[in-house]
């Protein structure tokens, strides 16, 4: 079955949806019956691009390889659509499955947003990797997919590919859910994991960071815990059926921490971990970020690096945790397939 896919944003993540989809196209058609046919392409950098009969995705690597912006693909034998903007790209183009991997703004959620809607109101499935539309509008974007009868799904927002909500939808299924807590930022497990590992100091663990790419120059987000906050809202709305807005989180991040405090720690047998946590009592849901001093038995407490976790509490099978990468260009790009596959299994049952 052919999805004609449109995609806003190419750079990290698209780009690596785009080399998978590459790559995997023959595996794809053979084992899921899902074949991919890209027809539009915009990036507020970069350019736009719809070529209804097919984008040729290796030669549109190419030439952003090249450094070329998208408006340089050229096919004699396929006429493209003039479009000026992601909206308008999104009217033109009669795409199955809108991939919105657009810039992230977790105070607003727009541009995204708006694109996301559009996209819903003209009859175009979405998949997203963007915290800002699901932490701040999750409930409102997926009332509006079921009432147009279409899927709204965000597995790569949390996590990067490694499966929470398909894991919940699936293989926790029937399970009530009663406390989600883990580590979300990639950044903050390293900086901690160095400083206790190797005796750094706070300041030469975030340094280390940002020389190895871990880390903004403006780091903020991730040692202040924003990063994390965002996440822990869409879990709880998500999971926990909540409507918890990102103010109402209680946020304490790891600047704060010293040397000292992860040694004395160590010393007593714990381990500080940044930890996002949602949890729900008497129909109430309460979420929070903070560093908090693990013991060694949890099995939090051995995820090192730059590694993502999450603990599931459940009333069936109890306590469940899984991890993996919460970041990376081929992972994003795979948590984007990954709902693909999931809307074409959605279509074909």
């Amino acid at each position: 079955m052919e999805y004609k896919i449109g995609l806003i944003g190419c750079g990290t993540v698209g780009q690596g949806l785009l080399e998978i989809l590459d790559r995997k196209r023959e595996h794809l058609r053979d084992a899921y019956d899902f074949e991919a046919r890209l027809v539009a392409v915009s990036d507020k950098l970069k350019g736009s691009l719809v070529v209804p009969e097919g984008i040729d995705i290796r030669k549109l690597l190419g030439l952003l390889a090249e450094g070329k912006p998208i408006s340089a693909y050229e096919d004699p034998r396929k006429p493209k659509v003039e479009v000026s903007d992601p909206l308008d790209m999104i009217e033109k183009t009669d795409a199955d499955i809108i991939a919105e991997l657009s810039y992230t703004d977790i105070k607003t959620g727009e541009p995204a947003t708006g694109y996301i809607r559009k996209a819903l109101r003209t009859g175009k499935h979405v998949v997203t990797s963007n915290k800002g539309p699901a932490a701040l509008h999750y409930r409102d974007l997926a009332d509006l997919a079921r009432k147009n009868e279409l899927q709204f799904r965000i597995e790569g927002t949390v996590m990067s590919g490694t499966p929470v909500f398909h894991l919940y939808e699936s293989g926790l299924a029937g399970n009530d859910i009663r406390e989600v807590k883990g580590i979300l930022n990639g950044t903050t497990n390293f900086i901690l994991s160095k400083m206790e590992q190797d005796g750094m100091e706070y300041s030469d663990a975030l340094a280390l960071a940002q020389k190895l790419g871990y880390a903004e120059a403006d780091p903020t987000a991730d040692v202040e815990g924003f990063d994390a906050l965002a996440k822990i809202v869409i879990l709880s709305n998500v999971l926990l059926g909540g409507n918890v807005q990102t103010s109402e989180v209680q946020r304490t991040g790891i600047s704060g921490i010293s040397r000292a405090d992860v040694e004395a720690a160590k010393a007593a047998g714990f381990r500080y971990k940044l930890i996002a946590r949602t949890v729900k009592r008497d129909g109430k849901i309460e979420a929070s970020v903070s560093p908090q001093k693990l013991p060694l038995s949890d099995p939090l407490a051995g995820v090192m690096g730059t590694q993502n976790a999450l603990t599931f509490d459940t009333d069936l099978m109890g306590k469940i945790t899984i991890q993996g990468a919460g970041a990376g260009k081929i992972e994003t790009g795979y948590s984007i397939l990954s709902d693909m596959l999931a809307i074409h299994r959605y279509n074909k049952s």
